[in-house]
């Protein structure tokens, strides 16, 4: 969610000790070269500090965003005090473009220019208002209801094998005849792209809920290329999305798994591609939501990416 004044805010309220003109750029992907590095230059870890980590971070010095990444992929979601400098701002997910194995979110954002590339990664997937990598709503009268920023926050595990956290939403109503409100749980391993979420959405009238979970679309490149969105060939329950491709940043890919038993189709609205799921007030229900750069280290075109996730085996039994 690219916005001058508040990079412009947050640069000018941040000191940088941990930045440095000291990093040699990495070697570029095969898929082509990476972004033009901009200063500062991110410095390189020590050897602690390069040993692959999952985390989780509260960024208060950036709007309350709350941060999460493992060795090869990393996301952010956006609080309350974006929502009161921006609003109405947006529940949806972020997903960054990622070059190194070990954790580079908060030195990237405290450059106060995150949407630069500094050389171990760098923030150019635009959530905008929409569902972002993952984000969902609840489905009704062809339209998608969606929350606010999350109201709060506890962090799990951070620093380990493994990044989890809980996030609550406050209620928001759906059409004005009802409200809903969710608490999920993000969990992140190490060696996945894939967040696992456990969501739990509660209701005050009782029947079931038609679940709208989301990947924000995107408007053709200058070339006429609008990416490739798959739902059929990857197996029940899951699609992908292969961004058009930034001449410059390049593309990311993002992908959903749900349930099949949930299932109830795949469609779209005027700014996402929505995979709806039936769930039951008060019970809990399982997504996975994945993202990878093709700059980055571990997938450079649509048919590897797609193939990673055809391979996944999810969990989708919520008590695990």
């Amino acid at each position: 969610m690219s916005k001058l004044m508040l990079s412009l805010a947050v640069a000018a309220s941040l000191s940088l000790p941990a930045l440095a003109c000291a990093q040699a750029q990495p070697a570029p992907p095969a898929g082509g070269g990476l972004p033009p590095l901009v200063e500062p230059v991110l410095t390189k870890p020590d050897a602690e500090g390069q040993k692959p980590r999952a985390i989780v971070a509260y960024a208060p010095y950036r709007f309350d965003d709350i941060l999460w990444e493992n060795d090869r992929t990393a996301h952010r979601i956006y609080g309350p005090a974006l929502e009161a400098a921006e609003p109405p701002s947006t529940s949806g997910i972020d997903a960054w473009g990622k070059l190194v194995r070990w954790p580079f979110m908060e030195r990237q954002l405290k450059t106060g220019k995150q949407h630069d590339f500094h050389g171990e990664g760098m923030d150019f997937y635009d959530v905008n208002t929409f569902r972002g990598a993952g984000g969902l709503g609840v489905w009704q009268d062809n339209k998608l209801w969606t929350s606010r920023n999350w109201k709060s926050y506890e962090i799990l595990k951070t620093g380990g094998d493994v990044a989890s956290f809980k996030i609550d939403y406050a209620p928001w109503p759906v059409d004005v005849d009802r409200k809903v409100w969710e608490t999920r749980t993000f969990t992140l391993p190490l060696g996945t792209n894939f967040t696992r979420m456990v969501s739990t959405i509660s209701s005050d009238k009782p029947g079931p809920l038609i679940v709208g979970i989301g990947i924000s679309k995107r408007k053709a490149t200058h070339q006429g290329a609008g990416g490739v969105f798959t739902k059929d060939a990857l197996g029940a329950g899951r699609v992908s999305y292969w961004e058009p491709t930034d001449p410059v940043k390049g593309t990311m890919g993002i992908a959903l798994m749900v349930d099949p038993k949930a299932l109830v189709e795949v469609r779209q609205d005027a700014d996402n591609y929505i995979v709806l799921v039936k769930v039951e007030p008060g019970k809990p229900f399982v997504y996975y939501m994945g993202a990878a750069w093709d700059k980055g280290l571990d997938f450079h075109d649509r048919a590897g990416w797609e193939a990673y996730v055809k391979a996944q085996t999810p969990d989708f039994d919520p008590t695990h």
